[in-house]
């Protein structure tokens, strides 16, 4: 049997400070914190981006820009996500136990831009899963936790739900995979992923 264990980037694998993020663009636009959110992420368009609109990256660097009004690169908008993430090392050691089980991937709720920019944003798991295996939800047209965004993660990879394990630390989106058969585990910490990644693979191979 063929195991999938699919990841969560930010507050699992990684710590992201998003206070840093919206200091570093409250500084380039001129918003407070209030107006800066208010414009993009309260308005409700980040969370369109997460679930693929835009569809591609030029199309929301487009769209981002003119809702905070702002000319931000794209170089510059990856830096600024990037050093407002850094990576828990017990966590991705974690991951790397898992590619020894199996194959190993990245689903983080982030727009198209991100998707393509992954590699950057979190160098350290490239070594491990492989560029090409993380992934933003926006790849997938649906965000967590919609059950749909996982159902094309699986047919992605061609596994069936009781072949997937999903760790992430919100309960909504342990919900939503778990709804349609995939062993979702609830992150707290590094210790208990470890033994969660552990006790799925041993049910796994007695089945």
């Amino acid at each position: 049997m063929s195991l999938l264990f699919l990841f969560d980037m930010d507050d699992v694998l990684y710590d992201y400070d998003w206070r840093t993020r919206m200091a570093d663009l409250t500084e380039i636009t001129g918003h407070d914190l209030h107006e800066l959110r208010r414009r993009w992420w309260i308005s409700g368009l980040e969370w369109q981006a997460e679930a693929g609109t835009p569809a591609t990256p030029d199309a929301y660097l487009a769209a981002v820009n003119d809702a905070i009004g702002a000319d931000i690169p794209v170089e510059e908008w990856v830096r600024i996500r990037s050093e407002a993430t850094r990576p828990r090392p017990a966590a991705l050691e974690a991951v790397r136990r898992a590619s020894e089980l199996g194959r190993v991937a990245l689903l983080t709720n982030n727009g198209i831009l991100i998707h393509e920019h992954l590699h950057v944003v979190a160098p350290e798991l490239v070594e491990i899963m492989g560029r090409e295996h993380m992934h933003a939800s926006a790849a997938f047209g649906a965000r967590k936790p919609d059950p749909l965004v996982y159902s094309r993660v699986l047919e992605h990879y061609g596994v069936t739900a009781g072949s997937a394990f999903f760790t992430d630390d919100r309960p909504e989106n342990i919900e939503g995979a778990a709804s349609i058969g995939i062993s979702a585990h609830l992150y707290r910490d590094a210790a208990g992923l470890r033994a969660a990644i552990e006790e799925f693979a041993a049910e796994a191979r007695a089945a």
